[in-house]
């Protein structure tokens, strides 16, 4: 598993952004993300030591594809130079809510867990109703030490408490929120020894579990949308 490997490829192709250069390079492509998916089954073992249900997956179906979608954005970059993985007990769709990995250059790689999709407004709305009818038992796992030390909770905010619920409400500022999710940096020259890094991020997973066991509970009975 060589982490060095991979952001090399993609600084390589963060300055050479076009299909010719990607197609006349799909050998160090392959080879970046064979070792990306060698981290990520690396990633499955170690999570399933404390979350089972992850155990069944396949690394090859939780990772994303570099292309980007340029339709309604001004840079048409066809790529983006980055590696991600969401490894869930449903693969990576984005409910169930799971541990979330990007590798990209330039100090921009990061370990997510929760819910960042808040297209789905079904997802939205079950996930501001179980805060507002189980708001302690929110408090008790954002406010713990270990978490704080660690963790903020991020996501697309309202500026005001949606109608229907109490303004005054003790998760108020949490009601406003349309994801809930966790963002934990991670520089280049922590990558460089690939053990230290997969010890750092299984330790990082398993401290996000209680949130995103939380978010997962709310979201029991979410039911993707058909295209």
């Amino acid at each position: 598993m060589n982490i060095s490997a991979i952001l090399q490829y993609l600084t390589d192709l963060s300055e050479n952004n076009n299909r010719e250069w990607y197609h006349a390079h799909k050998p160090e492509y392959k080879a970046a993300n064979e070792e990306f998916e060698a981290l990520v089954q690396d990633l499955i073992f170690r999570i399933g030591e404390f979350d089972p249900a992850i155990l069944h997956n396949v690394p090859k179906s939780l990772t994303f594809k570099l292309n980007r979608d340029t339709r309604f954005s001004h840079d048409k970059s066809p790529y983006n130079p980055a590696f991600r993985a969401h490894i869930s007990s449903m693969g990576k769709l984005p409910v169930p809510v799971g541990y979330y990995l990007m590798i990209k250059p330039g100090d921009k790689s990061f370990l997510g867990g929760g819910l960042f999709a808040d297209m789905f407004k079904d997802a939205t709305t079950m996930v501001r109703d179980y805060i507002s009818a189980n708001g302690a038992q929110w408090e008790q796992i954002i406010h713990a030490p270990d978490f704080k030390k660690h963790f903020t909770v991020q996501g697309t905010s309202l500026k005001n408490v949606p109608a229907g619920y109490d303004k005054e409400h003790p998760q108020a500022e949490f009601l406003k929120y349309k994801s809930w999710y966790l963002e934990y940096p991670i520089k280049d020259a922590e990558l460089a020894d690939a053990g230290q890094f997969l010890d750092r991020a299984v330790d990082l997973f398993r401290r996000m579990k209680p949130f995103n066991d939380y978010l997962n509970k709310a979201l029991a009975d979410f039911q993707m949308p058909t295209r």
